[in-house]
């Protein structure tokens, strides 16, 4: 539906700007992406291909799908080094540099409303945390651009982000330790009683997933597996506030900020975080396809978009099929390599001045 509103109303807008871009480009060769004279050749079967791992990394830990969209759309298909070959002042650079980011939308925005729906069927979904956080990443996803746009340069605290990012990673790691797992009690106890249950085979987990007992303004109380949880909706009302302003402030998603909330201050289970997490980056990510292409007018590529899609569908399908059959706490380290690698791109970004990982 939001593929036919964007494209019903954006077409004529996109070709403007993109033929202006052209025009003064004055490129030459072959048509490529989005039919820029000159522009690489795109294979859909590669995008399709990697769509599957990305689809299935996002919905299996709730994050950094768009990052690794990235890779494959800046690395992979090397569209990255295709609009650095232009100035940073000409239009061309500007218009390939925000449809990469916005492709990396698509699919992560797909992956999401997909492992959403997945996850709510199997009752692996705190729907009121993650609309709490949806609600309140909405305003910080639309406030940061409108006060930060052209006045802050972002290379001066990619180095410091980036350390923050490891520090991230290894607080996680130390939850995965006996002295970690000693203080999340819940949380391990709700891991196990799942566990159990997908080890014994039975019928339908879903009838012991999330259930909500009680909900008002200032407390929210539900259980998993027979183990009680509860929290304060304003409180990830203001997180998801902050996490969505630092990700917009970054150009990122998010995700890879409210899993470590989620753990960490809600104290979920990893086996609730992917599905709750993916919600909320949903709603986010509509806002801001909405945004860079109604508002900014960001052509992308349908075809390659298409068989990405696809491979999308599959890897979100897969994702929580198998996750049920990876042990919590390798969920979470599993988590905890992506953010070293995260952590690592942007602290060499940052303090030398180039990615020591791709996407370089």
């Amino acid at each position: 539906m939001l593929a036919a509103l964007v494209c019903l109303m954006a077409t004529p807008a996109l070709a403007d700007r993109l033929a202006e871009a052209i025009a003064e480009a004055k490129p030459a060769g072959e048509p490529g992406y989005l039919q820029i004279p000159g522009a690489p050749q795109l294979n859909v079967i590669i995008g399709l291909v990697w769509a599957v791992w990305v689809g299935w990394i996002f919905s299996t830990v709730g994050a950094f799908g768009g990052i690794m969209a990235g890779v494959g759309h800046i690395t992979i298909y090397g569209l990255g080094d295709y609009a650095k070959s232009f100035k940073k002042t000409m239009k061309l650079n500007k218009v390939v540099t925000d449809s990469i980011r916005v492709s990396n939308q698509w699919l992560v925005g797909c992956s999401a409303a997909l492992s959403s729906f997945n996850y709510f069927k199997a009752g692996r979904l705190v729907a009121p945390l993650g609309i709490a956080l949806a609600i309140g990443s909405v305003g910080g996803s639309w406030l940061i651009p409108i006060l930060t746009a052209g006045k802050i340069s972002l290379k001066a605290y990619l180095g410091y982000f980036g350390l923050f990012v490891l520090f991230l990673g290894c607080y996680l790691f130390y939850e995965t330790t006996p002295a970690g797992q000693n203080k999340k009690k819940a949380a391990k106890e709700a891991a196990k009683a799942f566990q159990d249950s997908v080890k014994n085979e039975t019928a339908d987990t879903s009838d012991q997933g999330v259930k909500v007992v009680t909900f008002t303004l200032t407390k929210c109380v539900f259980t998993f597996f027979g183990v009680e949880f509860s929290f304060n909706p304003i409180i990830p009302l203001v997180g998801g506030f902050f996490i969505a302003a630092l990700a917009s402030f970054l150009g990122v998603g998010g995700g890879f900020l409210l899993v470590p909330f989620l753990t960490s201050v809600a104290g979920l289970p990893m086996y609730l975080v992917a599905g709750t997490s993916a919600l909320a980056v949903f709603v986010g990510m509509i806002n801001s396809i909405a945004s860079y292409m109604l508002l900014k007018q960001t052509p992308v590529e349908w075809s390659l978009i298409g068989a990405e899609l696809v491979g999308i569908v599959i890897g979100s399908m897969i994702g929580p099929r198998t996750s049920k059959y990876i042990p919590d706490i390798w969920l979470k380290r599993l988590f905890v390599v992506l953010a070293v690698y995260v952590g690592l791109r942007y602290c060499s970004k940052g303090f030398l001045g180039y990615s020591i990982v791709p996407p370089f």
